[in-house]
Order: structure tokens, then sequence, then C-alpha cells
């Protein structure tokens, strides 16, 4: 919950495996430790993942340069997300998107609630080191789109793990000026939490993890109940 208290809950490759099968339409492979530890996410770990997927996988984890993300993408991910580093050097978004083309580049973004507004949060994964960017959430979210980003994935640090529901009001506000697909992430407990983001904040995507390696939620039935609700989705 929020990065912390981590739990342990099943085979990476297994669950893949499952979430595939399932109907997922992106997985998301974090090491959320990589950054904060100076490494780069397992190039071994992904060429083992992407030999099991036919459906888009993206890989997030300590990728500082163009060589980080050459590796991954050639150990067959589709697109690699940054974060931290690119907090830290923000020409990392320019240079990976003329290198790879914007549809590969993600720009990962963890949020912060704090009396100066919405934060963008660094090295996240480490809570002895985490700590305010010095940047303004929707300001970085410019930012990352005029520098190439493809994507963005907003992550409500008050939010993840608590099943509340996702953050509308700060979803909304990131929508009203990203241009390019905004994913929603942290926060998920219900199907009805899906729905409400969707429609509200309008984002292209609702990223969830908790609720599905528990079983909680499966995706055949939610995505059921979101083509119920009349937002377009891709069936199993």
């Amino acid at each position: 919950m929020r990065f912390r208290d981590h739990e342990v809950v099943g085979d990476v490759l297994e669950l893949a495996q499952r979430y595939r099968d399932e109907g997922a339409d992106e997985l998301v492979l974090y090491d959320i430790t990589a950054s904060p530890e100076g490494r780069c996410v397992d190039r071994e770990w992904v060429r083992r993942v992407a030999e099991v997927l036919d459906i888009p996988f993206c890989v997030a984890g300590g990728i500082r340069s163009v060589g980080d993300a050459e590796a991954a993408l050639h150990a067959g991910a589709d697109k690699i997300s940054v974060n931290s580093p690119a907090l830290d050097d923000p020409s990392l978004i320019d240079e990976l998107s003329i290198r790879f083309g914007s549809q590969c580049v993600v720009v990962g973004i963890d949020s912060q609630r704090t009396i100066r507004g919405f934060r963008a949060w660094q090295w996240s994964g480490d809570p002895r080191r985490a700590r305010d960017s010095g940047r303004a959430v929707l300001g970085w979210v410019h930012e990352a789109q005029q520098r190439g980003a493809g994507e963005i994935v907003l992550n409500c640090i008050a939010n993840d793990g608590g099943r509340r529901g996702y953050d509308l009001e700060q979803l909304a506000a990131a929508r009203s000026i990203c241009h390019v697909p905004l994913v929603a992430s942290g926060g998920a407990g219900a199907v009805g939490h899906f729905t409400e983001v969707f429609r509200e904040a309008r984002v292209d995507g609702a990223l969830a993890a908790g609720v599905f390696h528990s079983g909680h939620i499966r995706i055949p039935a939610l995505k059921r109940e979101l083509r119920a609700a009349g937002i377009a989705v891709r069936l199993p």
C-alpha cells in the first residue's frame, strides 16, 4: 500500500500468463526498487515474460539511458516507462522519443498531495529515499508531452493500495492538459471504480494490480460490466 508493506502475491510468469488468458489489454512490469538501488530492470526477466505474452508489454525500472531502453526493447518489451531518471534528466524523454518513437515512451508519474498541491514524487520504491522532486504534477505532464512522451501513467500515491477508488479530481485535472493517452493508477477496489474513472476523468486506460493479483476482480467479469455500462472495451 502506497509503495510500502509489499506482499509476495505469486510467480511473475504465472501471473503474466493468467492475465494474458483472461483478456488483459496490456501488462506492465514495474521493478520499483531498481532506480533507488541504482540498477536497471533485469533484462532476463523481461525476456522470460515477453516469451509467454502476445499482448503489449511495458517495462519500468531504472531505465536511465538509450542503451538501457534498447536492452529492454530487444529483450521483448513493447514499451519502456521512465519516472525518477526522467525527473533527474528530462532530456532523457527527448532522447528516447527520437531514438525509438513516442509510441514506445511512457512517462510514469507518482503523484502525492501536499500543502503545495499535487507534486511529482521521486524514488517512490524506497520509503527511505522517497521525496518531492520539486516539480508540480501538471507542469510535469505538460513538459513530458512536449519532450515526446507518447503516454502518461499517473499513479496517485495517496490512493494506491487503498481500494477506495481512483483520485478522480487529480486525474480530471491531468486529462484537461494531457493530449496523449492517459492511464489512471492507484486505488481500484471495485468494478464501479473503473466505470467512474472512465466516465468522470475520461482516461484512456485504468491500471490495477492488487485487485487482480488477489482475484478480488477478474478481468473477464470486469470487461463485461464495463461493456454493459457503455464503455468501449475489447472482450476476450
